[in-house]
């Protein structure tokens, strides 16, 4: 497959979060395009399952979407930080609890047309009640819903969260055992 090179790159917002860059590259037929790409360290989404059987799901507004949605918890890593040590992290600040036993069951780009964004998928059991501090502009509710439940309102379209749906797809086998 022909491929394309990349002639020059710029930074054009240094953010919180993440970094927004312009890269110029040559296309495999000669022309020059450009791309304009989120530079993000990378993140996790956790699939709670507590002792009934039930997922734990944050609901939070979201700006862009200009709503309140109902997702799973995740969160953006601290730098260089192992993808489990933010899991391990993200759960206990957004949800209250602290997972026993914490697996990683996949990991996905969530948006690879114009972000770098790697995002690992956890599994989160033997939940117990150990909190760590939100961040300062996360305000959220936990909601518990069966898994039978969850699933099925993944697959009607009652939940509008792509990282949300990847991990519910990503965690299935394991959540109908």
């Amino acid at each position: 497959m022909p491929s394309f090179e990349l002639l020059k790159t710029e930074t054009l917002l240094q953010g919180r979060a993440f970094k927004i860059r312009r890269d110029t590259l040559k296309t495999p037929d000669g022309r020059e395009t450009k791309f304009d790409i989120v530079e993000h360290g990378g993140s996790v989404v956790i699939v709670p399952v507590d002792a009934d059987g039930n997922l734990l799901f944050v609901r939070q507004y979201r700006h862009a979407a200009s709503m309140d949605m109902l997702e799973l918890p995740a969160g953006t890593r601290d730098g260089d930080e192992p993808f489990a040590d933010c899991a391990a992290r993200e759960i206990r600040e957004e949800t209250g609890m602290e997972a026993g036993k914490l697996i990683q069951v996949g990991s996905f780009y969530l948006a690879p047309g114009y972000s770098t964004e790697y995002m690992g998928v956890f599994l989160a059991t033997d939940l117990k009640h150990n909190p760590l501090e939100a961040d300062d502009d996360e305000f959220l509710s936990v909601e518990k819903i069966p898994v039978q439940e969850a699933l099925k309102m993944a697959e009607r379209g009652d939940m509008p969260d792509a990282k949300s749906l990847a991990a519910l797809l990503m965690a299935r086998s394991y959540l109908e055992k």
